[in-house]
């Protein structure tokens, strides 16, 4: 019979980490998966893994301090990052946007840093699992996390369990062709979704629109080179109306590949994650009004489309999953 296990919430911390493109969040929980203490700090993926994995160590022992602990309190840490994940070796597997990482074991050197257990994980498929234990998807055995940052990925949970393919890259929906003859990508293809919604291509399209003398707030960051994503949804947000535009138009595009994602895996819900999951409607509106023209009627009659509840959490707090496994598993196994 199966062992009915009682989950001590003062039993334990673990910590779950999402590394982001330019941020790293922190998340401090108990074993009930209650938050208790959360930081987010800034981050380059591009200074490459011996440096990333510094800073990530650095910063996370004055994160602990500031709550009286040290690692040696932490069971379990679960981490997300932004590339397919070889599960095995606890590495990534040529990843798109993390550049000088393949391959890197980085998993095996946090174990050693930490001396405690280490889950890596995608965390697209980090932010699904979130949503699905703590946020919107509650119940849900069929949904699809769509994180849109600088690079965009879905999470797929099929039939109640993450699917991660056969090499780690399900969900790699940043790189479905969405105009053949488009933009050129960082994978080094023409015309993906991430090349036109993607966090760069939003400041692009934003720094282009200030420099043709387009009437914006976003002219007035200076020089104009430095605008970000960031700033185009900050802008959107006050009602600016080119910001606005460009954010309509990513959600027509998202609503393109999603239609795509719906026909395949036919889920009853797509949850919209990351920082474009902020604009609520105005990016929504724009990818249901697109998938009703691209979707099969059987498939669009069931799913919903919502943004994440766990808004920026959400791939931080699937890591917090992530390593309450951990801890459950060497419980069960003592």
């Amino acid at each position: 019979s199966p062992i009915i296990l009682e989950i001590n919430p003062d039993g334990g911390k673990v910590v779950g980490i999402e590394m982001g493109a330019t941020h790293v969040t922190y998340i401090l929980a108990d074993w009930s998966a209650s938050v208790l203490s959360e930081i987010e700090i800034p981050f380059n993926i591009d200074d490459g893994p011996e440096n990333g994995i510094r800073v990530i160590d650095e910063n996370m022992h004055p994160f602990l301090a500031q709550s009286g602990l040290t690692i040696k309190d932490i069971s379990a840490v679960g981490i997300g990052v932004p590339g397919p994940i070889n599960m095995e070796y606890g590495m990534v597997n040529a990843p798109p946007i993390m550049a000088g990482w393949d391959r890197y074991p980085i998993r095996n050197h946090l174990q050693k840093l930490w001396d405690i257990p280490v889950s890596l994980n995608n965390d697209a498929e980090m932010g699904a699992l979130g949503e699905w234990a703590y946020g919107v998807g509650r119940g849900e055995s069929n949904l699809a996390y769509i994180k849109v940052g600088i690079g965009i990925g879905a999470g797929l949970l099929l039939d109640g369990r993450i699917y991660h393919g056969t090499t780690g890259s399900a969900g790699e929906i940043g790189h479905m062709t969405i105009e053949e003859d488009g933009p050129i990508c960082t994978c080094g293809n023409r015309g993906c979704l991430e090349a036109i919604v993607g966090g760069h291509a939003i400041a692009n399209q934003a720094i282009q629109a200030a420099r043709s003398g387009e009437r914006t707030v976003l002219s007035s960051i200076q020089p104009i080179d430095s605008i970000t994503s960031r700033h185009v949804l900050a802008a959107a947000k006050r009602g600016d109306l080119i910001a606005q535009r460009i954010v309509i138009d990513a959600g027509r595009h998202l609503g393109t590949a999603i239609s795509g994602v719906i026909n395949l895996i036919n889920p009853s819900m797509i949850i919209i994650g990351g920082g474009l999951s902020q604009m609520g409607d105005l990016v929504l509106e724009p990818i249901r009004q697109t998938i009703k023209v691209r979707s099969l009627k059987s498939s669009l009659q069931v799913v919903r489309i919502t943004q994440a509840l766990l808004g920026k959490r959400a791939s931080a707090m699937g890591s917090v999953v992530q390593a309450l496994s951990i801890v459950l598993h060497q419980a069960s196994n003592k």
